[in-house]
């Protein structure tokens, strides 16, 4: 396979921090990886504000693009960051080969990450947030939510995770195009366990001409706990 660029996403509550397992065999083959991380996560938990929104994401995103100017990349959104991939794929199209969207939040234009949860579950979100950080962020849940196993992996997450701006959660995404954009794209289901907060997403993707569906059987951090298999696929979607 020849040189490929590959450009990493996380999702909520990590940073870029959380591909280094995966980043580390991409690049072992031969390929280019980046690995942004979102303001005021990670090592920019610094940032961290009531001003953040999906289009601070999505800047972030296509701004590392931009200013490293890459082109023909594989754009890979994990979970939350599927969000600004597809804000990056309706602004940028010309620069992406190919979208993964690994286990990730699907939203059409208008939407907002708080409209995919049900009623009950936003609102319990929006209650801890208020009660641990005055409704700033939301605070780091356990590893297990994820299904990821105790031990090493599920402390070096823990350790890591910083909370999650709720200005973000509430924010709506805003795109000119359908989801997409007409590139190539690949949604990567993470069945082991599945998240019950993405069958949602899930369905959409089922019910939409023009997407490749796989399923890695892993948990939905498989960016941590399976690198080897996660990056077995992304080289078989470069392909």
């Amino acid at each position: 396979m020849p040189t490929r660029t590959f450009v990493l996403l996380h999702g909520a509550w990590h940073g870029g921090w959380c591909f280094r397992p995966v980043a580390a065999r991409l690049r072992a083959a031969g390929h280019l990886v980046f690995t942004p991380t979102q303001t005021g996560l990670g090592e920019r938990r610094h940032l961290l504000s009531r001003d953040l929104t999906i289009e601070t994401f999505i800047r972030d995103l296509t701004g590392v693009i931009e200013s490293e100017e890459l082109s023909d990349i594989i754009l890979v959104g994990h979970s939350f960051g599927g969000i600004a991939v597809s804000g990056a794929a309706d602004r940028m199209p010309e620069r992406i080969r190919h979208l993964v969207y690994l286990d990730s939040l699907i939203l059409e234009d208008g939407a907002s990450p708080m409209d995919r949860y049900p009623p009950g579950v936003a609102e319990e979100r929006r209650r801890i947030a208020r009660e641990t950080s005055d409704g700033l962020s939301a605070p780091v849940p356990d590893p297990k939510e994820f299904g990821v196993p105790p031990g090493p992996v599920a402390d070096w997450l823990r350790r890591r995770m910083t909370p999650h701006p709720m200005s973000v959660f509430e924010s709506r995404l805003r795109l000119k195009n359908p989801v997409g954009n007409g590139l190539p794209r690949t949604y990567v289901a993470c069945t082991a366990p599945a998240q019950a907060r993405l069958a949602p997403s899930w369905a959409w993707v089922h019910g939409r001409p023009g997407w490749t569906w796989r399923e890695l059987a892993a948990c939905h951090d498989a960016i941590a706990t399976d690198p080897d298999a996660l990056t077995d696929l992304l080289l078989d979607c470069a392909r």
